[in-house]
């Protein structure tokens, strides 16, 4: 996957600045793709300059003019070819692992505290995912939105990006207390 297939179901939604569109990745979009803004000001740049997407200046009164951009056909043809591709397995590449398969020959104390620390921000995160999830389904339980929702891309990969939240903090949480438990390491929980 490029960084321009995640840009272009983005703005499935809708018209989005440069500006909108980095808030919809930081909160949407992060929990299966990463970008700064400065990357996604360059994708947006090209994938216009490929017919990707259409960008069109709002003037603005009393802030500057900025410019919104949106899918074209040719983008929804790539999404829809990308779509149809095989996707390659995922696989997880995180420093965090890596000091924890070290575990038996490193000071204990730190290790406890970063994923403490993990668990904590994964706990803030399990916060804003179930509050995007009630926000994007309104009055309809989850099964009913599920059925006959507008539109539910986000919902699903929102429900992804939880599951893992929570994962990762029970992971996390239950690691820093076998190694507690293992060093005598005291730790915040």
């Amino acid at each position: 996957m490029a960084l321009r297939h995640a840009v272009l179901a983005a703005l499935l939604d809708g018209e989005y600045s440069g500006y909108q569109l980095a808030k919809a990745f930081d909160v949407g979009v992060a929990n299966f793709w990463h970008a700064v803004p400065q990357q996604l000001y360059t994708e947006l740049a090209r994938l216009e300059r490929d017919g990707l997407v259409t960008g069109r200046q709002v003037v603005q009164e009393t802030r500057p003019n900025k410019r919104v951009f949106r899918v074209t056909d040719a983008g929804l043809a790539e999404l829809e070819r990308f779509a149809a591709a095989v996707s390659k397995p995922s696989f997880i590449r995180d420093d965090l692992l890596v000091k924890v398969q070290a575990a038996d020959r490193v000071d204990g104390a730190p290790l406890v505290a970063q994923l403490e620390e993990r668990a904590t921000a994964a706990e803030a995160r399990i916060d804003l995912f179930g509050g995007l999830l009630r926000q994007m389904r309104g009055d309809a339980d989850e099964e009913e939105f599920l059925l006959r929702g507008e539109r539910i891309g986000p919902y699903l990969t929102c429900m992804r990006g939880l599951a893992f939240e929570r994962d990762n903090r029970d992971w996390c949480l239950r690691v820093a207390a076998v190694l507690r438990e293992r060093s005598g390491v005291r730790g915040r929980r």
